[in-house]
Parts: structure tokens; sequence; C-alpha cells
């Protein structure tokens, strides 16, 4: 049986990347002795870079050096993500050896050598490649809508105020030939939550990544976010807690008896959310218990109409 649900607002979790360690050969006669120097600035002039002789491994490790030596986070795994799209692979893993030891074309090089550029922006990996696995999909991505990850993957209804993302779903559900099981709405949970309810009617499961920065905390997020993901999807307010306020009093209208609630949420929340409810019984809503995200660290709460 299907069970009806609905997704309110993005995703907002710093990007994290599993691979697991490779190993790459490389000689001194394949380092790019002559390249130009990266350090602390932009590359401008690729040349060089596109002319010498240069393999994916080393082409891997090259700028993963160039990443590191700029502060971007992450320098591995945005060389390979980005080198291992170019050569058709999902990751490097997924690439033989003999295509990763091939010397690469001139082409190749000039498009590894624009999206690096991107990322020396310090723009997302994401959104270099304009693309990102979601359970067993590749779906399209593009800045500002916000980049899948795995702690949020269950949608029936799903709805968020940005026109840009409510678009991008309605194509990544076309492309990937699931319209029929999709309702992409763009509604605000809290301006317009009685249309909401009237749309939705009753569902088994609300799932929800709100904003939930403390609007304090905003300054310190890392350029990668700041730069490029939806500011409106990331400041919870004073709080952090908003968005997540308006979800809560919406949930009860909305769930069948004994639907749940799940929430992703700043480690703070978890206790101010059950001191909140004990003002809010009229709710009808049980605190059942707070999960912990792949850092080990108390992110996801999950409620239950009483």
């Amino acid at each position: 049986m299907w069970w009806k649900m609905f997704s309110a607002c993005r995703v907002r979790l710093t990007s994290r990347f599993r691979i697991k360690p490779h190993c790459y050969c490389q000689s001194e006669d394949t380092i790019f002795c002559g390249a130009v120097s990266f350090l602390n600035a932009v590359p401008r002039n690729p040349c060089r870079f596109i002319h010498d002789k240069i393999t994916g491994f080393n082409c891997v490790t090259h700028w993963q050096k160039v990443f590191e030596q700029n502060g971007i986070s992450e320098p591995q795994q945005s060389s390979e993500h980005i080198i291992s799209h170019v050569l058709g692979g999902k990751t490097i893993h997924n690439l033989t050896e003999e295509v990763l030891s091939h010397p690469l074309t001139a082409e190749q090089k000039q498009i590894i050598w624009n999206l690096c550029t991107k990322r020396l922006h310090h723009m997302p990996v994401q959104y270099v490649i304009e693309e990102w696995d979601f359970c067993d999909l590749t779906l399209k991505i593009k800045p500002p809508v916000f980049i899948p990850r795995p702690e949020t993957e269950s949608y029936a209804v799903a709805v968020d105020k940005s026109a840009e993302a409510v678009n991008l779903t309605r194509q990544n559900a076309e492309r990937l030939c699931v319209q029929h099981r999709l309702q992409a709405l763009q509604l605000n949970v809290i301006l317009d939550s009685q249309k909401l309810a009237r749309i939705c009617g009753s569902v088994d499961v609300i799932v929800s990544n709100p904003p939930y920065v403390f609007h304090e905390d905003m300054s310190g997020l890392i350029p990668d976010i700041l730069r490029y993901e939806d500011y409106d999807a990331l400041d919870g307010g004073a709080d952090g807690l908003k968005v997540i306020r308006a979800i809560l009093q919406l949930a009860p209208t909305v769930l069948k008896d004994h639907g749940k609630v799940f929430l992703e949420v700043d480690p703070r929340h978890p206790e101010m959310i059950q001191n909140w409810l004990q003002e809010c019984a009229d709710l009808q809503l049980t605190y059942r218990a707070t999960h912990r995200d792949f850092c080990g660290k108390l992110r996801f709460c999950e409620l239950q109409r009483s």
C-alpha cells in the first residue's frame, strides 16, 4: 500500500560525500610542474593545462591539490566527482583503470577546467556538474534549488514556496516518468496553511527539512552554502523554529490518526520543541523520539498525532 505524505520546505544540510579511499599512481614526469600557479587565485590561462599530456588519474590528483591550496572544502571528493562526471562515471570507482589511465582529450580537459573553475568559486559540486543522485534516481540540479541530501528522500505531495524548486521538481518528475505519482505545489507553509490542508487532505506522514538555522548563525555558514543556496530556505528566524512551529500547527489538521511528523532540526531544537509542545497541548502531538544523523548529532525529531 502506498502511503500518502507531503514534504514541506527544502533540505538544509552541508553537503557531505562518502567515498571510499582510492589510490592513484603517478610519476614525476606526469606532474604538472610547468602549470600556471593556482595559489589563492582562480586560474585564468588554461593553455598549459589543455596541451599537456594528462590522464584521468593525474587530473584528479592535480585538481585535488589546487582545491586544497585554495581552501575548497572536500578537495579530493570535489576533484573525483568532477573528473568522473566528465569521463562518464557516477563516481571515480565506476570508471575502469583503462579509462583513468588514458590521456584526456583537449575537449575533456577544457570541460574539466571550466567546471573546476566554478568549484574554485565555492560553487557546490552538485551545482557544478548539474546533477545529483537522490535515492535510486539521478536528478537535475541548479541553484538556488536546494541540493538533495540522503536524510530526507520520500515525497508524495511536495510543497515549497520557491517557484524554482517546484519547477525543477516537476521537470525531474517528467524526465523520470513519475509525474503521475507526484503533486508539486508552490505554497508557503506559513501563509497558505489552510489551502495546503484542503489540497492534501489526510496524510500518513509529514516529512520536512525546513529552514532551521538560528538567524545569528547565518553569517557563519560556509561560502559554498551562502553564495549559492537559497537564503530563505536556511534562515529559521531568531530561534530557528519559525517554520517548524508552522508545520507542527498544521500537522493535526492534515495527519490521519497516529500519523507521524519527521523533521530535520538543529541539535538544540529537540528540547526546545518538547518544551513548546507542553505549552500547546491542544495540538494533540506527542513527541516520540530524537534520531541522530550520520555524524552522530541529534538532528531528527519524530512526532505523532495523539
